[in-house]
């Protein structure tokens, strides 16, 4: 197992010792080692650290199903909704550029994407879609990102509007949904005119000093450098889907470090009223603007597809973690969730 330790944090909380002693470590290791035994999960990647730097990060486990090529730092996993977070941090940049506004509308003749719709459809705004409130597409049976996989965005938004109405007023109703951030990749891609993944590299990334994300592909012959592959009980289950589509709701692979950097970083990428309207709950008192909040406050997403489950948490003393795995049971992410938080207790200096 390969970890990096980086010493030197900024932070505004107190780090006395920036990577675990030795017998901390060894706990980890054995945490989780039995974690992934229990579950029945192949591999995992973890990274804890703060202000942009990576305390502590390593793998467990295997990338592959022959057991064949053990999990590192560098590995990366597809992260699915941990994808919503930075979706949402680029529309707040928008917003700060005047590009945007929190009440445009999205829809019909007078909103973003334009179309001849009108009624509740025309009055979903930018808001709407952040909280997962537009008052349809939830992420259920029906779920329009799950749907027709031979369809682009273009070709998909518009069968979706066509297909399937809205079943509450936008605003009333909170229901997740990964197509509401679909609209907001391509809302991007319009108020920027940039390509949606170039966006986020440009302006996110790239401040982050983060290099090895990107959208991921669909198939296991599209599986890149240093990616894991995602088991499943059913075979090839996760290579069945148009993972590539779902770029701006659940598209992005990253290795644990690049989340702990993002996550850790938004104070460069946003003002302070930015990052408090980011986290700041509405319909739902659980769920902000692409994160998930309680009052301590500590902020956070979880990730779920066939083959992955993924957690990144932003914790009220600016501590920042990431847990990946290559593939997923009936309660694993409350599971992940649990084993972050004790392994990091273990690290008495981290101060969660």
């Amino acid at each position: 197992m390969k970890r990096r330790a980086f010493a030197g944090s900024l932070a505004a909380w107190p780090v006395f010792a920036a990577t675990p002693r030795k017998e901390e470590d060894q706990t980890i290791c054995g945490i989780a080692e039995a974690f992934l035994k229990e579950h029945g999960i192949q591999g995992m990647a973890i990274a804890y650290g703060r202000d942009g730097e990576v305390e502590f990060e390593s793998g467990f486990g295997f990338a592959d199903e022959a057991g064949e090529e053990a999990v590192t730092p560098e590995h990366r996993f597809r992260i699915a909704s941990i994808s919503k977070p930075i979706t949402a941090t680029a529309v707040m940049m928008c917003v700060e550029k005047g590009l945007l506004k929190h009440d445009d509308k999205v829809l019909g003749t007078k909103g973003i994407l334009g179309g001849n719709h009108n009624g509740d459809l025309a009055a979903i705004t930018i808001d709407h879609l952040l909280t997962h409130t537009s008052g349809g597409w939830a992420n259920d049976k029906d779920d329009p990102m799950f749907r027709n996989p031979a369809l682009w965005h273009e070709e998909l938004i518009a069968w979706t509007l066509a297909n399937q109405k809205l079943t509450h007023k936008p605003g009333e109703h909170y229901a997740y949904s990964n197509f509401g951030y679909c609209l907001l990749g391509r809302v991007l891609e319009k108020v920027t005119g940039q390509p949606y993944a170039a966006l986020i590299a440009n302006e996110i990334f790239s401040k982050c000093g983060i290099t090895s994300m990107k959208i991921a592909g669909n198939t296991l012959t599209d599986r890149q450098p240093k990616e894991v592959m995602y088991l499943t009980e059913k075979p090839g289950a996760a290579y069945g889907m148009n993972v590539a589509r779902m770029d701006a709701h659940g598209g992005w692979i990253a290795t644990a470090g690049d989340l702990v950097r993002f996550a850790s970083q938004l104070p460069k990428l946003l003002k302070p009223e930015s990052i408090r309207a980011m986290t700041t709950p509405g319909v739902n008192k659980g769920y902000a603007r692409g994160w998930s909040v309680n009052p301590v406050p500590n902020w956070w997403h979880g990730g779920s597809l066939p083959g992955t489950s993924t957690i990144m948490v932003h914790t009220a003393r600016g501590m920042c973690w990431a847990g990946l795995l290559n593939g997923r049971k009936e309660g694993i992410g409350l599971a992940l969730d649990r084993l972050m938080w004790r392994m990091g207790g273990e690290v008495k200096a981290w101060a969660l």
